[in-house]
């Protein structure tokens, strides 16, 4: 151990370290809370879309982890049959 150790100095990085977290954090939330707000001023023609938008996304999604999954099964029963 050529390092010393200094608890107080330790818990003082920690409180910086643990500040930095807590502020983007809070800066994260505030930043979602207005993209709600802005969000629900959207007309219902612009609502419909983004809607549609998102289903598109999590379609493509599923659709991959389907194919890795399929893809993950033929392994499997060719790697039983060897």
């Amino acid at each position: 151990m050529s390092e010393k150790f200094h608890p107080f100095k330790d818990m003082l990085e920690n409180a910086k370290a643990q500040h930095q977290v807590d502020k983007a954090n809070f800066a994260a939330a505030k930043a979602e809370s207005k993209a709600v707000w802005e969000e629900a001023k959207l007309s219902p023609k612009a609502r419909r879309e983004k809607m549609q938008r998102e289903r598109d996304i999590q379609l493509e999604e599923a659709n991959k982890r389907i194919a890795a999954a399929e893809e993950r099964i033929a392994a499997a029963r060719e790697s039983k049959e060897n």
